[in-house]
């Protein structure tokens, strides 16, 4: 599967680096995209990011066009800016165009939002991406699985993400395994 990993403004752009970091162990091909403001909070939180494979405005680049679009897209965090843009059909970043050209090609879309609380336009915004096609996942760790550092609580976060797109995962204990 050609998969499309976005990674953008919101805190916790440590999801999204393990994320990267799973997908690219497993038989996938994975295809990086990082946001200016996913490198500003990385700055901020100290996170160390993984390698872009694309600028954020490279519109040249094969997601762009719904002729090559990828199998399935991840935005990891998913910024509530980038969420909106998303919703209300704003491609202007190779981000935002690639999931415009996602949901409009039928093709998985998982928005992994990481905020709180959430506004009723956020809301509405994330209403718009399902009834569109695409998943909302916001980034809220289990604790069934009883997590002892934070790598535990990220790992539960990818490993239901990977499990939305159907790719099988060990990163979390499953429920009454």
């Amino acid at each position: 599967m050609r998969i499309l990993v976005a990674i953008t403004g919101a805190s916790g752009v440590i999801y999204g680096t393990r994320l990267v970091e799973a997908l690219r162990a497993s038989k996938n091909k994975v295809s990086v995209v990082i946001s200016s403001g996913a490198k500003k909070v990385a700055k901020a939180e100290g996170a160390k990011l993984p390698r872009a494979d694309f600028d954020e405005f490279d519109f040249s680049a094969p997601f762009a066009s719904g002729s090559n679009a990828a199998d399935a897209m991840i935005i990891c965090p998913c910024s509530l800016k980038t969420l909106g843009e998303v919703a209300n059909g704003v491609g202007n970043s190779l981000i935002t165009r690639a999931a415009e050209v996602a949901l409009k090609e039928r093709k998985k879309l998982v928005l992994v939002v990481r905020e709180t609380p959430y506004s009723l336009i956020a809301i509405k915004n994330m209403e718009l991406v399902t009834l569109a096609g695409g998943i909302v996942l916001p980034a809220s760790p289990g604790f069934y699985h009883k997590p002892r550092t934070v790598s535990d609580m990220v790992d539960f976060v990818v490993g239901k993400t990977l499990d939305a797109l159907g790719i099988q995962n060990k990163l979390f204990k499953r429920w009454k395994e």
